[in-house]
Formats: C-alpha cells, structure tokens, sequence
C-alpha cells in the first residue's frame, strides 16, 4: 500500500514537473514571464549560488568545498568533532536508532528522504490546490443555487407579466367604460343645453302675449337677452331638425319684441312734442322761455326711455334688426325735435334780423353766436337719451343752421362795403372757426360746415368787390386839385406843426417857471422835467410827412386795402388781388407825379413818386407773403411762321413729298405754340420803380448843377478823343470856346446855380422825405458827381492852362465846393 502511495506520488511529482516545464519553455509557453519577471529570477539564482552551506553536512564534505565558498562564519560554528556533527545531522534526519548497513538501505532511505523533501517542498502547494478544488466545488454549489434562483426568478417574471397584462386589459375596459359613461352624460347634458333653448320659445311667446307686458317691467330686458341668445344659438346651427321653422318663430318674437319698445319710445317722444306745442302752437311768443322748456321737459323724461335704448344700442351692432330699430328711433327723435325747434329758430332770426338791419356784423356775430348755443345744446340732450352718436344729428343741425345762412347770404351777397366784409371774414374766421369750432369740433362739425361755406360767400364777395374797388377807386381814380397841391399840403402841414411846437415850448416854459416856485422834491422836478422832454421829442419827430392824411389817396386805399384782406382771404387769391393793386397804385403814383411835374416844377414830381414809392414799399414789408404771380401765356410766333412758310407758292411742290422734307409734317414739326410762363413781382416792381426815380432824380439834379461844366467836359474829351485818334494838333486855349473869360463865365454860372438852388433841393428834399438817412442817402450820389466834375474840371485846367489863365478862369478850389455842399447839407 505504501509503495502504490509512492508511486502515485512519483506520477504526480512527475506529471507536475512535466507541467511546470510547459510554463517557461522557448516556443508557446503557458506563462511566459516578462523582462522584468526574468530579471527578478536571474537575481535569486545569482543569489542561491552564494547560499552558506548547511551546518548538518558532515564534516568530511568540507574538503569537498573550495575555500572560496567557505565563509567565516560558518567556519566558527563547526563543532569540536565530527562524530557530533555526524550525530546532529542524522537527528535531524530523523533517522533515530536506525542504522543504516547495506547500499540497499542507503538506497530505500535515500529515496524515503527524497520522497519526504519532495513532499515537504510541494506540501505548501498541494494545499493550496486542494483550497482551490474546495473553493470551486463551493462556487459549483453557489453556480448551482444561482441558476436554480434565476429559474424560479424567470418564473415569478413570466407569471407578474400574465398577471400584470390581465390586470391592464381589466383597467383599460374600465376607463373606456369611464369614458363611455362620460360621453353619454355629456351627450345627455348637450341635449338638454340645446332642447332649453326651443324650449324657451313657449315662455317667449307666454309673456310676449300676456295682456299685463310692459316694456318697463323687470323681466322684459332678461326676457330679450334670452331671446337674442336663442336667435343666435339657432342661426349657428342651420343643420338642426326644424332650424326654418323655429328660426321664424323666434324672428316673430324679437319683431313683436322690438315693436313694443319702438311703440313705448315713439309714444313717449310723440306726446312730449305734443304737450309743448299746446302750451305754445306757434313757437313764437316767448322764445327764451320756449328753449328751456323744449330742454327741460325732454331731460325730464329721457331717464324713461334710456334704458330701452342702451339696450337696442348694444345690439345694433351685431343684430339687423335692431340697427334698423336704432335708425327709426333717431330719425323720430330728430323729426320731434326738428317739428319744435324749427319755428322757435325761424323766429329768433327774423328777430335778430330785424333788430340788427342796420349792423351786419353785429347781425352775423349774434346769429352765430344763437346758433352755436342751440348745436350745444342739442349734443348735450342727444346724450342724455343716446349713448353712441349718429350722423343724423348732425345733418339736423346743419339743416337748422342753414336757416340762418339762407337769411344772410342775401344780405353778404348786397354789401358793398370792403370795411364790412373784412369784418365779417375776421368774425367768421376767428371768433366763430377758431374760438368756438376748435375748442369744440365735435359738437359743431355742423356749425363748422355752414359757417365754412358762409366764409366762402364772404371771401368771395369781398374778392369782387376788391377787384371793383381796384377798377374804380385806385386805376380810375381822377385826383382833385387838392390831391395835388404838392408843396403846398407839405408846406402848410410843416407851418402848422411849427405853430404847435411853439405853444408846447410856451407851455413847457411856463410850467417850469411854475414849477421853479413850488416847493417839491428836486429829483420829482428832474424826471417830470425830463417826462415833458420826452413827450415834446415823440411829438416833434412826427413829421407831417408822415401822417396817413398827407398820402396820396391812392397809396392809403392801397394799404388800408391790402391790410384788410391779408388776413380775410388765402394766400394764394391775396397774392393775385396785392399784384393787382400794387400795379393799380404805381400806375396812379405815376400818372400824378406827370401831373405835379407839368404843374409844378420837376424836382416836385419826382419827390412826389419817390416818397410815395418808398411808403408803399415799407408798409408792404410786414405782409409775409410773396407779391408775385404766375402769368402763362400762348407764344403762336412759330405758328406764325410755318403758316408764311406754308403759304409760300415755293411750298407747293413739297405736298406731294413721302419724305421728311413734307410741308404738311414741317407745319405741324415746326408751328406748335409755345406755352410760356412769366413771373410778375410787384414788390420787385416797386423797387425797380423806385430805383428809376432815384436815378432819374439824380441825373436831373447833377445836370442842374453841374450840366454846362459837363458839357464843357464833353468837348474837351472830343477834343483830346480825335487828337489821340491822328487828328491835327490842339490848343485847347485857342479854341472860341475855351477861352479864359468863357470858361470864367461857365465856372461862376455854375457855383452861382449851386449857392442859390442847393439849399432850395435840400428843402424840398426833407419837406418830401422827412427823413435824415433817407435824404443823405439819395443826395450822397448828387454830391459825389459834383465833386467828380469839379475834380476833372481842375485836372483839365492844370494841364491845358497857365498860371494867368488860371487866374481868369478863378475855378473854385475843391475845398470851397466841398464847403458848400457840406453847409447845405
């Protein structure tokens, strides 16, 4: 038994070997080991070389040993005498008192130790294979219990699905059983929620024909609500069952419905109407009191019927029927209010008319001012029955606004006075359009209409008349001598403003002598002193040329004109009415300034048109307007033209041409009129006027002055013009008229005419002109020639005359004439 143990073991040991060299061998090893793993196992070789020997080797093997393997210590611990380390090693090979005496003992106890070492080193891994077989039969068993887990799992699994699927089947026939029963609920209440409303139809009807029904009653608004609803409800839903018949039924019940409230309303309108045209048939006496109670009796009983008509209000919009309802309620309110109020107005205005025939400004302002209280006050009473507005009302008013624009449109149509019609342009359009209409538009957009068009009639009677005035007033006015008693207006006007000058300064005097004697403050004194001076300088510089009473008729009918219309009319027809006068007053001026020229002297004329001019031009100033007009006109000279050319017997030929050169095709190439457009400014005219005046008066002036030194000028330039140009050589002192003493006479002559007539200019030039700067500014050109003359005069006579000449002649020095004109300025 023992030897079958070994030789098992020996199969094993060996089947282990032979396993374990399949671990590391060179070609496909079960473990092969890594670098590093390698490294590690040639360091424990290196290692088990240098083991130390055991100290159970007999002492007799150490001779065996090279003493390079010896070491010291080991050397130390060898014992005294071999038998001892004989003795110890066999103890501990356990070999106890056996002895061994034959090579078949060594050997059986040299195999026996080997079998024992062999087993002793593979002991540890043996055991460790049998934990592992354990641990595996261990996992097998777990594998086991695991899988026979899952199993019974699977199970569970299979019968919680069957269970899990019947209990969902069960609860989803019940909701569907839910639903079902939901839906026929619903479907039951559906019904029910359409049948109230056919239903109600025998109510509707019940009440509508109960003799006791009132329109006032609680139920009846409820009642119409619930009407509407049902027409409603049945006209949504045409595919009903009997949808025709019952739709005509409930149409028959809103009818006889909206009946009784248009009965109610009217009757009550009907009988307010009636019960104050018995208290006053003709709505003529009294007509103030007669207003107040039209108003009072109907805002007493709007609240009657005002609930009824906010009703019909709301419905109007979405329902026909009542819309139809609404208009005939307002058109019965309006004719009740148009059957009293039309009298009552007719008679306010014939009354107004007759106490204002003479005034028709105060006429129209009173007129307006009526009818603007009535608008208002019939807005006002509109709303208190109506809660939304209608047009109607409107054309109400307008109509009843008319009846006072049919009273003045004859009496606008007759006036003839341009005074009168400005002023009934600035009370229709700015006391009636702009004080009340804008301030109130949508309780007088009728007003506003009437009046408008009433505005309209005005302006254009005041046009016409204006276009009249021009014609007869301003291009055919024929001055009375007295228009043109120029100096004499100027110079009576300047003798009696003198004379008042000099009674203020009398009284000014007096009342500082008086004041010297009184007992006052002296700075009182000082400023009342001052006061009186100013007040005497405001006075004085008024010139008596420039009051309105001294300009010509024409310039102030003008002005006073323009001035009028400015802010009557439109821009546009203003323009056009400014041109036109404008030209008209220039035409005057000009024909007056002849006269006075032929009647008078010359330098009065021409003051004449120059200050006048200069007048219209800073009066017209202010007007922010432009003073031109468009003129378009037909140019036919190319008509003219081809029509000869056409006309030529040459021409004839060319009719029968298939060219362009066809004389029909030129006349209609060539002879097209022109339209052309010319551009009129009569402010620019005035200015153009006035600069030719200014001109003209310039030239004349210097001729005056200075003509015959010109003229003499002129020669001596010809003269000098033909020597340069190769004629014969001059003396300019031998010439008859160049003499010494001739040209003595010419120089005094004309100092003569300017120490006599210059200050007589100046004169009349500040008597016209009244005005400093303007007078500097018109005789600086005058002044500025004379000394230019004088000037080439002395240039002349420096180069042409000696010192003796010079004597004779005795030309005044540019000093003296610059003296002269500087005294005289």
């Amino acid at each position: 038994m023992a030897s079958t143990d070994q030789s098992l073991l020996d199969l094993t040991d060996k089947d282990t070997r032979e396993k374990l060299s399949f671990w590391d061998r060179r070609t496909d090893a079960m473990a092969p080991l890594t670098d590093k793993q390698m490294d590690a196992v040639l360091e424990i070789r290196a290692a088990a070389e240098t083991l130390s020997v055991p100290s159970e080797l007999p002492i007799e093997d150490l001779c065996s040993l090279s003493s390079r393997s010896l070491h010291a210590p080991f050397l130390a611990t060898v014992p005294a005498s071999t038998e001892d380390v004989l003795l110890k090693g066999f103890q501990m090979l356990e070999m106890g008192n056996e002895r061994i005496e034959t090579a078949q003992q060594f050997f059986a106890w040299f195999a026996n130790l080997q079998a024992n070492m062999d087993q002793d080193e593979s002991s540890k891994y043996r055991q460790t294979r049998d934990d592992l077989n354990c641990y595996q039969e261990q996992c097998d068993a777990i594998l086991k219990d695991v899988s026979t887990a899952l199993e019974h799992l699977d199970s569970l699994q299979k019968q919680y699905l069957f269970v899990s699927n019947k209990t969902g089947t069960l609860h989803e026939a019940c909701e569907q059983l839910l639903k079902e029963q939901s839906e026929l609920v619903d479907l039951a209440e559906s019904i029910q929620q359409k049948l109230s409303y056919f239903n109600e139809l025998e109510n509707i009807n019940t009440k509508l024909n109960s003799p006791t029904l009132s329109v006032n009653s609680e139920g009846f608004i409820p009642m119409l609500s619930k009407l509407d609803d049902c027409i409603e409800y049945v006209s949504s839903h045409p595919n009903f069952k009997d949808y025709p018949v019952y739709l005509a039924k409930f149409k028959q019940c809103l009818s006889k419905a909206m009946h009784f409230m248009k009965i109610h309303i009217v009757n009550t309108m009907q009988h307010l109407t009636s019960q104050l045209t018995k208290r006053d048939p003709m709505g003529l006496t009294n007509a103030d009191n007669a207003f107040t109670l039209y108003y009072v009796k109907y805002r007493a009983a709007a609240p009657k019927v005002r609930s009824l008509i906010e009703q019909i209000e709301q419905r109007a919009e979405k329902v026909s029927e009542y819309h139809q309802l609404l208009d005939d309620i307002h058109q019965c309110y309006l004719d009740q209010r148009e059957l009293l109020l039309s009298p009552s107005i007719t008679s306010t205005i014939t009354d107004l008319t007759n106490q204002n025939s003479k005034d028709h400004c105060a006429l129209v302002r009173s007129g307006c001012a009526f009818m603007v209280h009535v608008c208002q006050d019939e807005h006002q009473l509109y709303n208190e029955f109506f809660s939304k507005p209608t047009p109607k009302l409107d054309e109400l008013l307008e109509k009843l606004c008319l009846s006072l624009y049919d009273v003045l449109r004859p009496l606008i149509i007759h006036i003839v006075h341009l005074e009168t019609l400005s002023e009934l342009c600035g009370i229709l359009k700015n006391e009636m359009l702009e004080d009340h209409v804008h301030n109130n538009a949508s309780q007088l957009g009728a007003f506003d209409t009437v009046v408008k068009q009433m505005l309209e009639d005005v302006q254009e009677r005041l046009v016409y008349r204006t276009h009249i005035y021009i014609q007869t007033d301003i291009t055919g006015y024929n001055p009375a001598p007295g228009d043109l008693a120029y100096p004499e207006k100027l110079e009576m006007m300047e003798r009696i403003a003198q004379s008042l000058k000099e009674e203020q300064m009398k009284q000014m005097s007096q009342e500082s002598m008086f004041s010297d004697v009184q007992l006052e403050d002296p700075d009182g004194r000082r400023n009342s002193n001052a006061g009186n001076v100013e007040a005497s300088r405001l006075q004085t510089s008024i010139s008596p040329a420039d009051l309105h009473g001294m300009w010509y008729p024409t310039v102030r009918r003008t002005l006073v004109c323009l001035s009028k219309l400015y802010r009557c009319i439109d821009r546009a027809v203003f323009q056009g009415l400014s041109q036109e006068a404008l030209s008209a007053c220039i035409q005057s001026l000009l024909k007056a300034s002849d006269i006075i020229l032929k009647n008078k002297t010359q330098i009065d004329g021409q003051l004449f048109l120059i200050k006048h001019l200069l007048i219209v031009r800073e009066q017209i100033a202010p007007f922010h307007t432009d003073f031109s007009i468009k003129e378009i006109s037909l140019d036919l000279k190319k008509t003219r033209d081809a029509a000869f050319k056409i006309l030529n017997p040459k021409a004839v030929p060319k009719f029968f041409r298939l060219n362009s050169h066809n004389a029909i095709l030129e006349f209609l190439l060539e002879g097209t009129p022109e339209i052309k457009e010319h551009y009129i400014d009569s402010k620019k005219d005035v200015d153009r006027h006035l600069k030719f005046s200014c001109e003209q008066f310039i030239q004349q002036q210097t001729q005056i002055f200075v003509g015959n030194l010109e003229e003499f000028l002129t020669k001596v330039a010809a003269l000098k013009t033909m020597a340069i140009q190769g004629g014969p050589t001059y003396s300019l002192s031998q010439q008859p008229w160049a003499q010494p003493v001739k040209i003595n006479d010419i120089v005094t002559t004309t100092y003569r005419v300017m120490k006599s007539k210059l200050p007589s200019t100046l004169q009349s030039m500040s008597l016209y002109l009244a005005n400093r700067d303007t007078e500097f500014i018109l005789f600086k050109p005058v002044r500025n020639n004379i000394q230019q003359v004088f000037q080439r005069l002395h240039a002349s006579l420096q180069e042409e005359y000696g010192g003796e000449d010079l004597q004779i002649i005795a030309c005044p020095s540019m000093e003296q004439i610059n003296l002269l004109l500087s005294v005289n300025k």
